[in-house]
C-alpha cells in the first residue's frame, strides 16, 4: 500500500517530514514488546512451575489435557492470525477511504477548510489508527502468548514423553531384576534338588560301599565269633546231609555247653548213643578246650566228644585222640565221625544182642584197632579232601562275583562323580559342595611325588 502526504507531519524545528504510523508504530512496538517480555517471562515461569508441579502428580492426565489445550491454543491462534488479517484490511481499507476524502475535500475546498479537514481527518485516522494498532497488538500479544505457550505446551510434552520412557525403562529394568531373582530362586531351588538327590546317591554308594567292605572283611577275616559260627553251621549243615536219620540239634547261644549234640539213630530208629561237637576256627591252638570239652562231655551224658578245630596241636595233621577227647581237621570231621558212628550202632547192636557181648566186644576192638578200619577212614578222609577243594573252588567263584559287584559299584560311583561335575558345570556354584566328590584339603596334585 503507498504512502500519503497525510500520514506525515513536518517538524517545526528543522522541517523534516516524519511519518506517524512509523512512530507511533515502532514506539509502541517498543514498549508492548518490552511489556510483553517481561510479563511473558513471568507467565512463563509460572506456568512451567505449574506444570512440573502438576506433571508430577498426573503425568497421563496432563498429557491428555496438554493435548486438549493445545488443540484449542491452535485454534485460537489461527482465529487471532483470521482477526489479525481482518484488521490489516480494515486498516487499509480506512487509509484508502482516508485518501478518498482528501481528495473529496481537496476538490470541493480549496480554502482554508481544507488545512482543517485535513487535521480533523488526521486526528480521527490517528485515532482509529492508534485503536487499530493496539487491537493488532493485542492480537499480536495474544498470537505470541498462544505461540510461547504452544511453546511451552509442545516443550512439557516432550519431557512427558521424556518421563515416560524413562518410566518405562526404569519399568523394564525392575522386571529384568525380578526375572533374573526368580531365575536366581529357581536355579537355587533346582540345585538345592539336585544336591538332596546327590546325597541320596551318596549316602547310597557309602551304604553299599560298607556293605561290600563288611562282606569282603568277613570273607577274608573276619571275627572270630563269626567265623566259629560260620564253621558250626558248615558242620551242622554236612551232618544233617551226611546222616539224615540222626537227630542234630545246635546249643542255643548263651548257654554253657558245647556247640551240637548228635543223637545216633540206626535203621531200626533206636538211640544209639550221642556225640558232642565243638567247632573251633582261630589261629592258635588252647590246650584247655580239652578240659572244657570234656566237662560238656560228662554234663549232657555223651558217649564221645569231637573238637573240630582248624589250627590242630603241634605234630597232627588230620585227626587224634586227645585225653579221650577226638580232635581232627574240619575236613577229616565227617570220615571220622562216619567210623565213630558206626562204632556207636555196632556197640548198641552188641548190646541189644546181649549173647557173645564180651566176643563181640572183642571183635569190635579188633576191628577198630585193625588196618582195614584204618584204611576205610583214610578212604572217607580222601573223599572228603576231595569235596573240600570243591568247596574251596566255590568260594573263588564267589569272590569272583563279589569282585564283579565291587567294580559294578566303582562304575555306580564313577558315573555318580561324573553327573556331580557335568551340574557344576552347568549350574556353577548355585550347587552345594559335597564333600565326598571334592579333594581334600591341602592336597595338591601338582606336589605328588611322580611314580
Amino acid at each position: 500500500m503507498t504512502k500519503n502526504k497525510s500520514q506525515a507531519i513536518q517538524c517545526p524545528e528543522c522541517g523534516a517530514e516524519i511519518e506517524i504510523s512509523e512512530v507511533l508504530s515502532s514506539q509502541l512496538e517498543k514498549d508492548l514488546r518490552k511489556n510483553l517480555q517481561a510479563e511473558n517471562d513471568s507467565k512463563l515461569k509460572a506456568a512451567v512451575d505449574k506444570v512440573k508441579q502438576d506433571v508430577a502428580k498426573q503425568s497421563t492426565l496432563e498429557i491428555k489435557d496438554l493435548e486438549n489445550q493445545l488443540k484449542e491454543r491452535e485454534d485460537e491462534s489461527l482465529v487471532l492470525r483470521k482477526q489479525a488479517r481482518e484488521l490489516e484490511a480494515q486498516k487499509e481499507d480506512m487509509e484508502d477511504e482516508i485518501t478518498r476524502r482528501v481528495k473529496d475535500g481537496e476538490k470541493v475546498l480549496q480554502t482554508k477548510l481544507t488545512d482543517q479537514i485535513k487535521q480533523s481527518l488526521e486526528q480521527e485516522k490517528a485515532t482509529e489508527l492508534l485503536d487499530l494498532q493496539s487491537q493488532l497488538d493485542d492480537k499480536n500479544k495474544n498470537l505470541a502468548k498462544a505461540q510461547e505457550l504452544e511453546l511451552a505446551l509442545r516443550k512439557q510434552a516432550r519431557e512427558l514423553e521424556d518421563k515416560q520412557k524413562d518410566l518405562n525403562i526404569t519399568l523394564e529394568r525392575k522386571l529384568d531384576e525380578g526375572r533374573k531373582e526368580i531365575a536366581d530362586k529357581l536355579a537355587e531351588k533346582y540345585a538345592n534338588e539336585e544336591n538332596l538327590k546327590l546325597k541320596e546317591k551318596e549316602q547310597q554308594i557309602d551304604s553299599l560301599r560298607k556293605s561290600l567292605e563288611d562282606a569282603k572283611r568277613k570273607s577274608e577275616q573276619g571275627s572270630q565269633e563269626t567265623q566259629g559260627e560260620a564253621l558250626e553251621a558248615d558242620l551242622e549243615s554236612k551232618l544233617r546231609v551226611q546222616f539224615p536219620h540222626d537227630e542234630i540239634a545246635p546249643v542255643s547261644k548263651g548257654v554253657r555247653g558245647a556247640d551240637i549234640i548228635q543223637t545216633v539213630i540206626n535203621l531200626q530208629l533206636a538211640c544209639c548213643g550221642k556225640i558232642l561237637w565243638e567247632a573251633k576256627n582261630t589261629k592258635t591252638w588252647t590246650q584247655g578246650w580239652i578240659q572244657k570239652l570234656k566237662d560238656d562231655q560228662l554234663a549232657t551224658g555223651a558217649n564221645i566228644a569231637m573238637l573240630v578245630s582248624v589250627t590242630l596241636p603241634q605234630g597232627m595233621t588230620t585227626f587224634a585222640q586227645v585225653d579221650g577227647v577226638w580232635v581232627c581237621s574240619p575236613s577229616s570231621a565227617i570220615p571220622l565221625v562216619s567210623a565213630l558212628r558206626e562204632q556207636l550202632i555196632a556197640v548198641n547192636f552188641a548190646q541189644c544182642a546181649g549173647e557173645g557181648k564180651d566176643e563181640k566186644m572183642e571183635m569190635m576192638f579188633s576191628y577198630l584197632s585193625g588196618d582195614e578200619f584204618r584204611q576205610r577212614v583214610e578212604a572217607l578222609v580222601d573223599t572228603f579232601d576231595s569235596m573240600t577243594l570243591q568247596l574251596h573252588k566255590e568260594r573263588r567263584a564267589m569272590e569272583s562275583l563279589w569282585k564283579t559287584r565291587e567294580k559294578q559299584i566303582q562304575r555306580i560311583s564313577t558315573n555318580t562323580t561324573g553327573m556331580y561335575g557335568d551340574i557344576r558345570g552347568i549350574i556353577g556354584n548355585s550347587v552345594q559342595e559335597i564333600k565326598a566328590l571334592e579333594l581334600d584339603d591341602g592336597l595338591d596334585l601338582l606336589d605328588a611325588p611322580a611314580e
